[in-house]
Parts: structure tokens; C-alpha cells; sequence
């Protein structure tokens, strides 16, 4: 079964103003494909790693999407948004003397608490359903949303810069996160105004990293789409990134994408999987993707979610 449309995993530096939702229309006319989906929404106003997967490819997202991450992003603190970020005018204001009151050890003392795991209440404006609808549709309509706490992990969270701003009466925060899936920065500067109660929002936010795809491998997105696409990851390359890897020959491939059972073999010797304890592993053969399987108690492998190959 040959498939010549583009298969494979793209990592993009969205621009700015840009939705998550608009750059894979980009991406489907860049390539020619209508089958593009991305890995973890980024918002209008951030910039950074927006991970796409094109064809067979947009199967891998599901595994893309719980990785952790990385950010650097600006908070400022003096006047919040209803959004929590520069998508939206400020409509709150810290009281002069307030503000005054905060110096860099209330900051990093507010950021310390952040630190590690924490119950953080989403963003109201954000893309978690409630009831089936989508939390910003719900608040654009005029309803008050209160968004549950869900547990996520912060692991690093650091002050790069502090910059108190005399004239227009307010604290620049510059910070780098590494965070869990399902982490908003955004509420993370919220909270941090609210600690300190001076009011708090983003007004820079860049992803740097998703996983182990990192920025400095991410395509920009040309004006003119005219010129050549860039080569996708591989769907085995890209899966490497995500899971231990299993090498097995045409037999057990062809098995396997068959629905059958088979011996897992040697996956635990392969030098380059990193086995992390996960019953899910990447299966190749030739190099190329056969699927996500998992490794059974009794050492079988029976596939998860298969990629269509050519076995010869």
C-alpha cells in the first residue's frame, strides 16, 4: 500500500498572532495535505515550538501532547486581563502604594511557591470543555466559569530578570518554566499578582521546548508559501523521541499490524531506547514505524496503534 502524501512529525516556530488552529491551515497548504494536526495549543499571542504531525504522522500527537515542556515568558505585575495575558486590555489595577511595597524577595518568594507540584486553577479563557463547550466560548457568551484545580508539576521556575518600571507603574518579570502538560503560565502569573496582590499577567510567552523537540530545529513559517517544504521528522525518528524502541523483522510486523501477538524479543537491549519503565514501546522494522505497542506481562507485544508500511 503506497501512500506518496507527506507522512511524518514538522516542529514549527509559530509567529505571533497567529492561532494554533491557523498555522495548521498554513501547514496544509504549505504541504499540499488536508490530514495536519498539532500537538498542545499554543495561544494568538505566544510564539514557539508548535509540534504538527502530517498524515500517519498525527497519530504520534497523542504521545506528543503529555510531554513536558518549556517556556520563557514575561510577567507583569501591577494590572491583570480578563484573558491573563496581553490578548486582552487590562481592566484591574494595583494601587500605587501597593505595588510599591513589592521588591525582588516578595517576587521570588512568590515564585518559590509556585515551585513543584500544585493544584492550579485553570485560565477561564482556555480551551478545557466544560459540560462540552469550550471555556472561552462559555465566557465570551457572558457566563461566569469556574474552573476546577488539576494537579500539574512545575519543576523549574526561574527569575531572569526583574525590572521595576517607575513611569508606568509597574514590575517586568522575566522567567524560564519547565512544567508538566496542562500547565498554564499564564495562571502562573496570575497567581503570583494575586499572592502578592498587586495583579498579574503575561505579556511575552515563548515555547522553547516540547519534549525533546527543541527550538532550535523548529521550521519557520515562510510569507510566501511558494517555496520548497521543508523534510518532515520520520514517523520511526519522531517516535524515538516519545518511547523505548523495538526492532523487529517483516514477520512480526506484518503480524502485528495484523492484530496478532508477538514475542517482544529483545526491546530491553536496543542502546538507543530509553527504557523509562513504560508498557508502551515504538515498533520498527527497516527503519520505518510499524506502531505504538504494548508490552505485555507475559513479554508479548500486541499493537496499539498501527502505521500502515509497505512490508516486502
Amino acid at each position: 500500500m503506497s501512500d506518496s502524501s507527506p507522512q511524518g512529525v514538522l516542529v514549527c516556530d509559530k509567529p505571533q498572532g497567529l492561532s494554533s488552529h491557523g498555522v495548521v491551515s498554513r501547514i496544509r497548504r504549505w504541504f499540499g495535505t488536508k490530514k495536519v494536526g498539532h500537538a498542545g495549543t499554543l495561544d494568538p499571542m505566544a510564539t514557539g515550538v508548535l509540534v504538527l504531525g502530517l498524515g500517519r504522522g498525527t497519530k504520534l500527537l497523542t504521545y506528543i501532547t503529555g510531554v513536558s515542556k518549556t517556556y520563557f515568558a514575561t510577567i507583569r505585575l501591577g494590572s491583570s486581563t480578563p484573558t491573563d495575558d496581553a490578548d486582552s486590555e487590562p481592566d484591574r489595577f494595583a494601587d500605587p502604594t501597593d505595588l510599591a511595597r513589592v521588591d525582588t524577595s516578595a517576587i521570588e518568594a512568590a515564585v518559590a511557591k509556585l515551585r513543584g507540584p500544585i493544584d492550579q486553577v485553570p485560565s477561564a479563557v482556555s480551551a478545557i470543555k466544560v459540560d462540552g463547550k469550550r471555556s472561552y466560548a462559555r465566557v465570551r457568551a457572558g457566563e461566569d466559569v469556574e474552573l476546577k484545580a488539576r494537579r500539574v508539576e512545575v519543576s523549574e521556575f526561574q527569575i531572569i530578570d526583574i525590572r521595576f518600571a517607575a513611569v508606568d507603574g509597574h514590575i517586568d518579570v522575566d522567567v524560564e518554566v519547565d512544567c508538566s502538560s496542562g500547565t498554564y503560565v499564564r495562571a502562573l502569573a496570575r497567581d503570583i499578582g494575586t499572592d502578592l496582590g498587586v495583579f498579574g499577567h503575561l505579556t511575552a510567552l515563548r515555547r522553547t521546548r516540547v519534549g525533546d523537540f527543541h527550538i532550535d530545529q523548529a521550521e519557520i513559517l515562510p510569507a510566501d508559501l511558494d517555496v520548497p517544504a521543508p523534510t518532515l521528522i520520520s514517523l520511526a525518528e519522531a517516535a524515538r523521541t516519545l518511547l523505548p524502541v523495538v526492532t523487529v523483522d517483516t514477520d512480526r510486523a506484518r503480524a502485528l499490524m495484523q492484530g496478532k501477538t508477538v514475542a517482544a524479543g529483545d526491546w530491553h537491549t536496543d542502546p538507543d531506547a530509553d527504557d523509562t519503565g513504560s508498557r508502551e514501546v515504538a515498533v520498527v522494522c527497516d527503519d520505518a514505524l510499524v506502531s505504538v505497542a504494548e508490552v505485555r506481562r507475559n513479554g508479548g507485544l500486541k499493537s496499539l496503534t498501527a502505521f500502515a508500511i509497505d512490508l516486502a
